[in-house]
């Protein structure tokens, strides 16, 4: 369906990939991988015809279509958002389409229920909502349009769990192809049936899902480093004789013989493997040690205007937990958090911390906590107490380990990226650790590379944890309770998320959406990771 041939791509002196080719089948589900900043989403401009390729080509299979979800939306005008979720089709017949689709409008509307829209938003105009609920409606205009092939920009970034469980699951009875860049290993897992690396200017293929892909990434770079050591000691063999008997005239001709062996050694040498890009490392110095009860929610009631969030709201979270606050959007999981971090004022009850408590909050809005106008230096040395006594050298310290390095320190809050800015926002969290850490949304903007080093810092993390996520993989790894918010309600599951999901499900209306956590993929491509085959000829079809 899709075929590219030996494409290369730089900007200036920079070159982001060389001679990549790649053949897509209408029916691969591809997960598109590598550091920030590889290139990935540059690949796809070049896909779409966005952005040209300095050499090679990109040939479609003629009559195949396309659907491509980018990170951000564009603005909209007065359209409503049942207008974005049906504008891939046709409402109306036209002179070349005398066809209408009668289901179309009603396949819209529960595409855009399952993907979190209340009844009755859908004849509400796009602009009256964030971007996040347009980038949804726009997401719903894909899988109505159902093209043959989709292309997807981190589309589960502005998604509730829910939501995406619901996506997940539909996604995995489409019956078209997906190329899909995410960040979500546990929905790369679920779904992808290949997965490709884009790395230091090379694009490499690996059979089976995420987790196949490092298994056998590593099988691969074990392979490689075996290879090239037992090259090098050849190499190093001949040169000991070269260097012996080079000089002696009876030994010259077999000499020179070692030397020709060596120069052929060298010429198809294999590679030492590359060392790994750097990546944040970091781990969270032990706060002091609260008190047993940790902050308590007392008939708490929280409004906003005419709308009631909670009333008569109860809580308590002791020293040491592990909570995670899951619901639908809207539900009221980020005010809560709010109100737990002090950063909130109650409008009723009451809200009472313990003994030495002292709570750290990350927020999903990156600008909740940083100034624009502030470099990442100074956003630093702000947090200088007389209690901490920060240095100049332990700010830089602690930014570099968080990537910031010699002038990027220097660099304005208002330039940084989504990433950036997240990467900030836990540098100043090690700087005076506090022992109610609260989380909402942290892996937005992080590669998988930065989700995993988080996951370990807190894992060692000693004190109270209370958060929001969407990421699956973030959400198992850490959670010890289940925090269901809905309807200004609170139910606890005393457990991890696979403990809430199966005592759930009998009184979860939506139960069905649980599904997405399985393996979606064809049974043929389940199991271990297997070598992948070269890929085909490029096709000689036009687009």
């Amino acid at each position: 369906m899709l075929t590219i041939s030996d494409v290369s791509k730089s900007y200036g002196t920079r070159e982001l990939f060389s001679d990549v080719s790649l053949f897509v089948a209408r029916t691969d589900r591809l997960g598109l991988v590598g550091p920030n900043g590889a290139g990935k989403s540059t690949l796809f401009g070049l896909i779409l015809g966005e952005e040209r390729p300095d050499t090679g080509i990109i040939e479609w299979e003629r009559g195949a279509d396309f659907g491509y979800l980018p990170q951000e939306s564009a603005p909209v005008g007065d359209e409503s958002i049942l207008h974005i979720a049906t504008s891939g089709k046709a409402l109306e017949p036209t002179e070349d389409n005398y066809d209408i689709d009668y289901t179309l409008e009603p396949r819209a509307h529960t595409i855009l229920a399952g993907l979190g829209f209340k009844e009755g938003d859908a004849h509400k105009p796009a602009k009256s909502f964030s971007g996040g609920w347009i980038m949804r409606a726009h997401l719903a205009r894909l899988l109505v349009a159902e093209p043959a092939l989709l292309l997807l920009d981190e589309p589960t970034n502005h998604l509730d769990l829910e939501a995406l469980l619901w996506f997940q699951e539909y996604l995995s009875r489409y019956p078209g192809g997906l190329v899909v860049i995410s960040h979500d290993r546990a929905f790369l897992n679920a779904l992808c049936t290949g997965m490709l690396e884009l790395r230091a200017g090379t694009l490499h293929y690996y059979h089976g899902n995420y987790d196949d892909f490092l298994k056998e990434k590593e099988a691969r770079k074990e392979q490689q480093l075996a290879q090239f050591k037992n090259q090098q000691r050849e190499i190093a063999h001949l040169q000991v004789f070269v260097d012996r008997f080079g000089a002696k005239a009876s030994m010259a001709s077999r000499a020179k013989s070692k030397e020709k062996q060596i120069e052929r050694l060298k010429e198809a040498a294999v590679e030492e493997p590359s060392e790994e890009l750097k990546r944040i490392n970091f781990k969270f110095p032990q706060p002091i040690r609260s008190g047993l009860k940790v902050i308590e929610l007392k008939n708490v009631r929280q409004a906003y205007g005419e709308k009631v969030v909670y009333t008569d709201l109860n809580f308590t979270a002791e020293r040491g937990q592990r909570i995670v606050l899951v619901g639908p959007n809207g539900a009221g999981k980020s005010t809560l958090l709010k109100i737990l971090a002090g950063n909130l004022a109650i409008q009723g009850g009451l809200r009472e911390f313990g003994s030495n408590v002292t709570a750290g909050y990350f927020a999903q809005q990156r600008t909740d906590t940083l100034r624009e106008d502030a470099t990442v230096f100074e956003m630093m040395m702000e947090l200088r107490t007389n209690e901490n006594q920060l240095t100049e050298q332990q700010a830089r310290a602690i930014l570099g380990s968080f990537l910031f390095r010699k002038d990027d320190v220097h660099k304005k809050i208002g330039v940084l990226s989504g990433g950036e800015k997240s990467r900030l926002n836990l540098a100043r969290l090690l700087v005076d650790p506090p022992n109610l850490l609260l989380m909402d949304e942290p892996t937005t903007h992080l590669d998988i590379g930065s989700i995993d080093a988080m996951v370990n810092a807190l894992k060692g993390y000693t004190g109270t944890l209370i958060f929001i996520s969407h990421d699956v993989h973030f959400i198992r790894s850490l959670a010890e309770t289940v925090l269901h918010v809905h309807s200004g309600r609170l139910t606890s599951y005393a457990g991890n998320y696979d403990y809430y999901l199966e005592k759930s499900k009998a009184t979860n209306a939506r139960a069905a959406l649980t599904a997405g956590f399985t393996d979606a993929r064809p049974e043929a491509h389940k199991g271990a990771a297997k070598k992948a085959a070269p890929a085909p000829p490029p096709s000689s079809g036009g687009p």
